[in-house]
């Protein structure tokens, strides 16, 4: 259990580089337990580097990453997975060829849940999100908002979640299954204690769903706060909102 008052999420001064390009210039931010936080900022300032630096995908070079205390940026992004890390990316991961209800299981069976387990609880979530139609269709056969959130949903099938990292979730999905994808985060953080990152240019939803802000410009965090503090920060609107 996390102490009172103690981050869930803790980026302490890190830098990522590739070979000339500052990626992350000594990032830190916390993320409480039970947040829903937006990362925002323009295009190659450096979000997607942190969700990969987060979930294990990229090493840092320096600074450090910890979850709920422990030390977690020199772990492979399989145990990182294991302790309650999941994440999204921007062009869909799944398995094409296997079935919408096959894809949902293949976290729960790797965890070594039972088949019957896994099934059920795959069951309720496509029907949590309208997708239960469609579980014994080929993911193929979907649409791309409807992979997006076969994407989204199949994260949910972890056990341990405890943080999911969202790179762009809203981005070329149709409206009503921005809706879906919006009602899920909700749900999943209200009842189920899920603490979200979640990067987006979508500002609606970001202002609709997130309680506290990361703005990023150039890998550099340049302001935080509520999206009322952060649209007002003249470093914003000169950076992120064009002056």
């Amino acid at each position: 259990m996390d102490e009172k008052g103690k981050p869930l999420l803790d980026v302490k001064d890190v830098v990522k580089t590739f070979g000339g390009l500052m990626a992350a210039n000594h990032v830190s931010f916390q993320v409480m337990k039970g947040e829903i936080r937006g990362l925002i900022g323009p295009n190659a300032s450096g979000k997607t580097t942190i969700i990969n630096l987060i979930s294990g995908m990229y090493s840092i070079n320096d600074g450090a990453i910890f979850f709920s205390g422990n030390r977690i940026d020199r772990l492979r992004p399989d145990v990182i997975a294991s302790i309650g890390i999941m994440r999204t990316f921007q062009i869909s991961r799944v398995f094409r060829d296997m079935t919408v209800l096959e894809n949902m299981m293949v976290p729960s069976l790797s965890q070594g849940q039972t088949m019957l387990k896994a099934r059920r609880r795959a069951k309720e979530l496509l029907e949590f999100v309208l997708l239960e139609t469609l579980m014994h269709e080929p993911a193929r056969m979907l649409s791309g908002g409807q992979i997006m959130l076969l994407q989204i949903v199949r994260g949910f099938m972890n056990e341990h979640l405890r943080l999911y990292l969202m790179d762009e979730p809203f981005a070329g999905v149709h409206q009503s299954i921005k809706g879906t994808i919006l009602r899920a985060i909700s749900t999943m953080n209200q009842e189920n204690g899920v603490t979200f990152l979640i990067v987006s240019h979508e500002m609606t939803a970001i202002r609709n769903l997130c309680h506290q802000i990361t703005v990023l410009h150039e890998g550099e965090v340049i302001s935080q706060g509520t999206m009322e503090e952060v649209a007002s920060d003249p470093l914003v609107i000169d950076s992120y909102l064009g002056g």
